[in-house]
């Protein structure tokens, strides 16, 4: 599969309706997202299963912001609208395809767990409201 130019138009369906993609914010003057494009591009080939999406941080800088992207290239990566990396920094393609490997074999009903528990303990540990009376 090709890769995916993200835009504010695009973005939200593009995380939502998949429910693994892989995001690259890059720019043009950076020489590591350069270099790590080919990289990219090769294992998008590999995993058809998977969208593969690319963010100009230059051009836009309102989705690099909303991310809090700091530095690239940075990747991201989102299974079921869950981020589970985000990371700066080009990757060899070996490391990359760990990566990959990695993020399939998650299991997201644990992590759909962990995450209901953690809101859990956060509504109990708040402390209510003292009582008007």
């Amino acid at each position: 599969m090709s890769t995916v130019d993200i835009n504010k138009d695009n973005l939200a369906s593009t995380i939502n309706d998949n429910p693994f993609v892989i995001i690259d914010f890059w720019a043009p003057w950076c020489g590591p997202c350069q270099s790590f494009k080919p990289v990219f591009e090769a294992t998008a080939e590999k995993h058809s299963d998977i969208v593969f999406a690319k963010v100009n941080a230059e051009e836009q800088q309102e989705i690099a912001s909303h991310f809090q992207i700091r530095s690239i290239p940075t990747l991201m990566v989102f299974r079921e609208q869950i981020v589970l990396y985000a990371e700066s920094g080009a990757l060899q393609s070996s490391a990359f395809e760990k990566l990959v490997d990695d993020a399939k074999a998650v299991d997201m009903d644990d992590v759909h767990k962990a995450i209901e528990e953690e809101e859990e303990d956060k509504g109990e540990s708040e402390p209510s409201a003292p009582d008007p009376r």
